[in-house]
């Protein structure tokens, strides 16, 4: 039996733009995919979402009024699971935004089709993967009691029950989620807008890429680039810093129990970050 069509809904606000998506979709047999609708705005594009659903949007970046980077941040604050997003646009200078917001990829025009190709399937491999965990988890419910929570990732087709209170946090890294626990890393297909729910109290949001679990939390503190020292794995000049590394170097940051690592914390996030603190202390 033929797998159905990836569901796609093309969100650009130029009409030819539109048309070549269309055609280069129509040329991509494996997976196959289907458009199912279009908007020329973000507004358009919120209304049709609000009574329909789709697999995936493919989703310029500049439009009138909202832009594409606007309408995904709004849909990942919106809906508990949004549909993939795959950014189609003709400035690659929004990539590290994009991936922030935990888009599936990021494409420039004039997209070739076996990138358009490639796209897709990593929105099917990630769909099939949700519905193989989501059938793993009903059928092991007495595996699954609440005092005994796991997180199941899928592993070169190998499915891998991890504990949950084993878990020191979970990091986007572009295109994947990060997994780590105290004796080793895992990466994973996923969201941190879908894990989050899942969640529970027990993990803390410190920052848009990092949800890290609230007993692994060691210590906050403020990173300045005079700070920095051998000790805490910053180099004390930024310039020789990738872009996370530089983001932790020059702003707060949490030290991570067992694997001394160090994740930045958004300064909105300071203040739970260190009420979680307090309350582990009291």
């Amino acid at each position: 039996m033929q797998p159905a069509a990836l569901s796609v809904f093309l969100v650009d606000d130029e009409p030819l733009a539109r048309l070549r998506l269309r055609s280069l979709l129509e040329a991509c047999v494996d997976p196959r995919a289907e458009v199912v609708a279009e908007a020329s705005s973000a507004t358009q594009a919120q209304h049709w979402l609000r009574d329909h659903s789709c697999d995936l949007i493919l989703l310029d970046v500049q439009m009138p009024g909202a832009d594409g980077l606007q309408l995904a941040d709004s849909l990942q604050q919106q809906m508990a699971q949004p549909p993939a997003i795959v950014f189609v646009t003709a400035h690659a200078g929004h990539a590290l935004q994009a991936f922030e917001l935990e888009a599936m990829d990021y494409l420039t025009k004039p997209v070739r089709r076996e990138r358009l190709q490639a796209a897709l399937t990593r929105v099917a491999q990630r769909l099939a993967e949700r519905s193989a965990m989501q059938t793993f988890q009903a059928t092991q419910p007495g595996e699954l009691e609440p005092e005994q929570p796991v997180i199941v990732v899928s592993d070169r087709g190998r499915l891998i029950r991890v504990p949950l209170n084993e878990v020191l946090y979970f990091k986007a890294e572009l295109k994947y989620l990060t997994l780590r626990t105290a004796t080793q890393s895992l990466v994973m297909d996923g969201s941190l807008s879908e894990l989050e729910p899942r969640l529970g109290e027990r993990f803390l949001r410190v920052h848009r890429n990092a949800l890290v679990a609230k007993a692994a939390v060691r210590q906050l503190e403020r990173h300045a680039p005079s700070h920095a020292s051998p000790d805490d794995g910053l180099d004390t000049q930024l310039g020789g810093l990738d872009p996370v590394q530089a983001e932790v170097a020059d702003g707060w940051a949490v030290r991570i129990a067992h694997v001394n690592e160090w994740l930045s914390v958004s300064r909105r996030q300071v203040a739970a970050v260190r009420e979680a603190l307090a309350d582990r202390g009291s």
